[in-house]
């Protein structure tokens, strides 16, 4: 049995028609549920009474851990490529149902139905998690492989996975087009970044650097593996063992790391500090690997490996409401730049949560009052804080209607005592500092994939894999082209040149296509009076333009990131 466990704001299901032999009676009526625990649920062969006990088991406690009330048992073939037949499926079912309960409000979603599925993910490091259950099928996952040298080579996984079939507006047709990335079948659920893809990567990465450079950040970096005795000590590994890679070396338990927490803990703890010191901010930009099942992998949505504008603050108590003033500063400004509008919610101490009451109160306080002080509007979501301290989430909105779940800044009073952290105060006694966790976008890969279906690939200037492109009308402006597409990758801009022999109408709308900002006209009028016609990708278009105003107005647009073209 495989179950992947969402923690949700909300979860809308509609039933549209049977699509199996054996199906549950159902109304065609929309279900919507909120703030409630999502099972998604494959039965495997092999599966019974044992299975369904244990996931029901595993369920309630992580209900406990969450404090929701609300508990959707959501059928799911695609979690698994081993399903039992839908009379022992649904039998299963039943039972994980019967073992969950009256302790819980229980949504059970019919089985052998196709369904409109919509869910939004809460954004804490504990929201989604998956489970596998032994039973048949996973005898057999465990049984003896033969050695390597037997084995053929299966090369029908040497290719591109394929997404034929998506919409338009989806962002891997439009990576397709655009030339963005690949995902292989070798390496499932991680991102094969082409060259326009990884320009994207990289200047997400990089506005996050200049956003957080005037907060006097430290960027550091630390291994991919570790021995999990890291997350032993962090606590993780009995939230996310099952969604981690581990694996063993010369009789050492290692695991490639999930989340930059535990060991950005270990770099502050490799020196001593005073009051004085403090804040310390580090920024991170390490990949992460999280062993998400393979039904649950969607696009740049959900990977396996990923990268996050991580960052953590170690600060002292009176310092937590201007740490967090500083990060709502630098979310609108983000999401300015993007011209995305946001909601911003507050989240408080769940019933199971670790460390002391009055402690939770006062950093409530803090989160509260720093809103207030900025004069942002939100929504307080009581008891939906992390188990380690409470915590501001943002949903962004993009530009088909859809909100995103991006920003979290989360207080954490757990993690410093676990790992013993501490700052000489200026009585000179032992302290205990408060770790902020902080990401504005998120996962950059999961971003990326916003923003590929928010501009629909017409990116701005700034973000556009290529800016502009070079046009000659005939072959004698070529030698004259290649001067301007010179002039300009000199200046740092990103310039291609078509100097082929298509016609000019051709060579725009191939152009076009490629969602290019600027199209840099040139004839022999251009040649002889030394400028350039600029045509924009909305069509406009102004001649007798200067190489060097081309430069300084496009410069600009570019240097301070604008969201509309300037010709």
């Amino acid at each position: 049995m495989r179950i992947l466990q969402l923690d949700v704001d909300n979860i809308t299901y509609e039933p549209v028609n049977p699509e199996s032999e054996l199906y549950d009676d159902a109304k065609r009526a929309k279900v919507s549920v909120d703030n409630a625990l999502v099972l998604l649920v494959s039965v495997e062969e092999g599966d019974g009474k044992e299975q369904a006990a244990k996931a029901a088991e595993d369920a309630k406690k992580f209900m406990k851990q969450l404090g929701r009330k609300r508990i959707v048992l959501y059928p799911y073939a695609h979690l698994s490529p081993d399903l039992a037949q839908p009379k022992e499926a649904m039998k299963v079912l039943e039972q994980i149902k019967e073992g969950l309960g009256d302790e819980y409000e229980v949504t059970k979603a019919p089985f052998g139905w196709n369904k409109k599925l919509s869910l939004s993910i809460k954004g804490h490091p504990l929201s989604e998690q998956s489970r596998i259950y032994g039973g048949a099928s996973e005898e057999r996952k465990a049984a003896p492989r033969k050695p390597h040298s037997s084995e053929k080579v299966d090369l029908s996984i040497v290719h591109k996975s394929d997404f034929s079939g998506l919409p338009d507006t989806d962002h891997r047709t439009i990576s397709e087009n655009l030339n963005l990335f690949t995902f292989q079948e070798v390496s499932p659920g991680m991102v094969y970044w082409h060259k326009n893809g990884h320009i994207l990567y990289r200047e997400l990465i990089r506005l996050m650097r200049d956003q957080i450079a005037k907060y006097d950040y430290d960027e550091i970096s630390t291994p991919t593996i570790a021995n999990i005795a890291l997350w032993h000590v962090s606590g993780h590994i009995d939230h996310y063992k099952d969604n981690m890679f581990i694996f063993d070396s010369e009789g050492e338990k290692l695991g490639l790391k999930p989340m930059n927490c535990p060991s950005t803990m270990l770099i502050y703890k490799s020196r001593r500090w005073s009051y004085r010191e403090l804040p310390f901010r580090t920024a991170i930009f390490d990949k992460l690997y999280r062993n998400e099942v393979s039904g649950a992998l969607t696009g740049l949505f959900r990977v396996r490996e990923l990268t996050q504008d991580d960052g953590h603050i170690f600060a002292r108590d009176d310092q937590v409401e201007g740490e967090i003033a500083n990060l709502l500063e630098i979310a609108k400004s983000t999401y300015a730049l993007f011209g995305m509008s946001y909601k911003l919610k507050l989240s408080t101490m769940p019933k199971d949560h670790m460390g002391d009451e009055k402690l939770w109160n006062e950093a409530t306080k803090a989160l509260e009052s720093a809103l207030k002080n900025k004069g942002l509007p939100y929504e307080v979501k009581e008891g939906e804080g992390a188990f380690y301290g409470p915590k501001i989430d943002g949903d962004i909105m993009d530009s088909m209607g859809r909100s995103w779940q991006c920003l979290t800044i989360q207080l954490d009073y757990q993690l410093p005592k676990r790992f013993g952290l501490e700052y000489t105060g200026e009585d000179g006694k032992p302290k205990v500092p408060v770790v902020i966790h902080r990401a504005i976008l998120g996962s950059i890969e999961r971003f990326a994939g916003v923003l590929i279906e928010h501009y629909q690939g017409k990116f701005p200037t700034w973000l556009a894999p290529v800016q502009a492109v070079v046009i000659p009308i005939s072959e004698q402006a070529n030698a004259y082209a290649e001067s301007i597409m010179k002039s300009l990758r000199a200046n740092g801009f990103r310039v291609s040149l078509d100097d082929s022999d298509r016609t000019l109408e051709y060579k725009i709308r191939e152009a076009q296509m490629q969602k290019v900002p600027y199209m840099l006209i040139i004839g022999k009028k251009e040649e002889q009076a030394k400028t350039i016609t600029v045509r924009a990708r909305s069509g406009s278009q102004k001649q007798n333009i200067s190489l060097d105003e081309f430069i300084e107005k496009v410069g600009k647009e570019i240097a301070e990131r604008e969201q509309k073209p300037n010709y």
